[in-house]
């Protein structure tokens, strides 16, 4: 990963950083870890304007390791697809940074530019891309964002719902930072997903938007909870190297014109972690 970049109120950069990061991020002064836009080394005794900015690299979190491999499903001059394994972050968020697709997929296809066209959440397997070079970075990206892209999951449920599928649930979905649940709320629907019945409690999603935890919360409010799900209904407390119960929801086909070729590009994943 690169270095962090922080924004600075102005004034003494040593006393500045120790007052909002701590003694750590003092002693990388001292050690001559932080540099300036120019790549400058940050001294005890540097002052600069309000606005600048400075760079240097946080210490890594003593994290769980992920006993999972990141199988490829496809690489090119462009783009790599993964079939991402459940309890891997797409990227670095929190406590979580080695640990995480983008990082361990920098280092063992040693492509330092790797960047995520899209998100799964951590607890969420299945198929997810990669663009391989900045320059295409957008491209892949825009598909996703305009919708272009065309996303086929599958789950299993132990619930019972009374609404008759097929169905087309819309809703309204906000995620507030520092909450554990996204809540569906009032309002002008923000999010869609058309929810199927496949027979004996396994159910394909197509989600026509890409809201944080939409798939978990459209199941839940069918009274469909997904099975394994620790957040939706209710939070439960799951400890961080417990493996035993995953999701059982894969993000199982990805399909989109690639916006180079024009040529259809169709990618399934392998995992057949909704259970039998």
């Amino acid at each position: 990963m690169g270095p962090a970049r922080v924004r600075l109120r102005g004034g003494a950069v040593l006393v500045e950083l120790a007052d909002r990061f701590g003694d750590g991020a003092a002693e990388k002064v001292f050690a001559g870890e932080v540099v300036d836009a120019d790549g400058a080394v940050i001294t005890p005794s540097t002052v600069l304007p309000p606005g600048a900015h400075v760079y240097l690299y946080r210490e890594l979190p003593d994290e769980v390791v992920v006993p999972y491999p990141i199988p490829v499903l496809c690489r090119d001059d462009n783009i790599v697809v993964v079939d991402k394994p459940h309890f891997l972050a797409t990227m670095p968020r929190g406590g979580h940074v080695a640990q995480t697709a983008l990082v361990r997929l920098r280092r063992s296809l040693d492509l330092p530019e790797l960047s995520p066209a899209h998100r799964l959440d951590r607890l969420t397997a299945g198929v997810l891309l990669f663009t391989v070079r900045r320059e295409v970075r957008g491209a892949y990206q825009t598909l996703f964002a305009r919708g272009l892209a065309r996303k086929t999951y599958l789950a299993r449920s132990s619930g019972v719902t009374s609404v008759a599928l097929p169905t087309v649930v819309h809703s309204r979905i906000i995620k507030q930072r520092g909450q554990l649940q996204a809540i569906e709320e009032p309002g002008e629907p923000n999010a869609e997903t058309l929810v199927e019945a496949l027979g004996d409690g396994c159910y394909r999603l197509s989600p026509r938007t890409g809201r944080t935890h939409q798939l978990r919360v459209h199941m839940a409010s069918l009274g469909l909870p997904i099975d394994n799900d620790p957040l939706y209904p209710r939070v439960l407390d799951v400890a961080a190297d417990d493996f035993s119960a995953p999701l059982r929801l894969v993000a199982h086909r990805l399909e989109f014109e690639d916006p180079f070729t024009g040529e259809l590009r169709s990618f399934v994943s392998r995992s057949g972690a909704i259970g039998p």
